[in-house]
């Protein structure tokens, strides 16, 4: 797990070195419905080439997409998530990441899930049923590097219940970008502020953040917190 931490942290120092030389060359910025770095060598394929063995991780990841172009009042929830692709390798998830995109670019009304594997990002799930969510808001254009941050989290095993995690989520909206944690036990009130108190430390955010149980959620359309940090 040390090796595993140390690569994600390594990327991520890269990531955040990429993010800086882009601010400073606003020539290099993609428009919307261009893929970025299509045609920039991809950590896996360099790996691939020089003979690195890959670097798995604990659990394998899917990416699933809602576009919101799909809806429709009649159609039932959930219908348009598609699965984009499951990864499980810090490579992989670096070709896959680098060549999506990010929140600022998706349109209004999009949804865009990261969960483990074989857990669907539904209420409905069997693993997700029980559970609940952590959710932070930011205005529109900010959460790139939240969600990156929450990702790397995740896939790197980064919080003390990880068991607990499913994955997260974030919604671009009118007036804000939201991303949510999703955990599978909301009653277990240890475990779920610990992971809270650790997402917000590992993000830096500072302002308090609520735990939704998923029943409430299906019951109220305002639901309350059920716990806050």
């Amino acid at each position: 797990m040390a090796e595993e931490a140390g690569m994600i942290a390594a990327a991520r120092a890269s990531e955040e070195d990429k993010a800086r030389e882009r601010e400073a060359d606003p020539s290099d910025e993609i428009e919307e419905g261009e893929i970025e770095d299509a045609d920039a060598d991809s950590d896996a394929d360099a790996a691939r080439r020089g003979g690195a063995q890959p670097h798995p991780l604990e659990n394998s990841w899917t990416f699933w997409f809602d576009n919101p172009s799909a809806k429709s009042k009649q159609a039932a929830w959930g219908s348009s998530l598609r699965p984009i692709h499951t990864f499980a390798t810090v490579e992989d998830f670096w070709s896959l990441y680098n060549n999506i995109h990010h929140p600022s670019k998706l349109i209004m009304g999009a949804d865009f899930h990261c969960f483990k594997y074989k857990i669907e990002p539904k209420w409905e799930d069997p693993i997700c049923a029980n559970g609940g969510k952590w959710t932070i808001s930011c205005v529109r254009g900010k959460a790139d590097q939240l969600w990156l941050y929450t990702l790397l989290a995740m896939i790197g095993e980064q919080f003390e219940y990880g068991d607990e995690i499913c994955g997260a989520v974030v919604s671009v909206r009118a007036k804000q970008e939201r991303i949510a944690l999703w955990t599978k036990n909301a009653a277990n009130e240890e475990a779920q502020t610990s992971i809270g108190r650790q997402w917000k430390e590992l993000l830096d955010y500072n302002d308090t953040i609520g735990f939704i149980f998923h029943e409430d959620a299906k019951k109220d359309k305002v639901p309350k917190n059920r716990y806050t940090v």
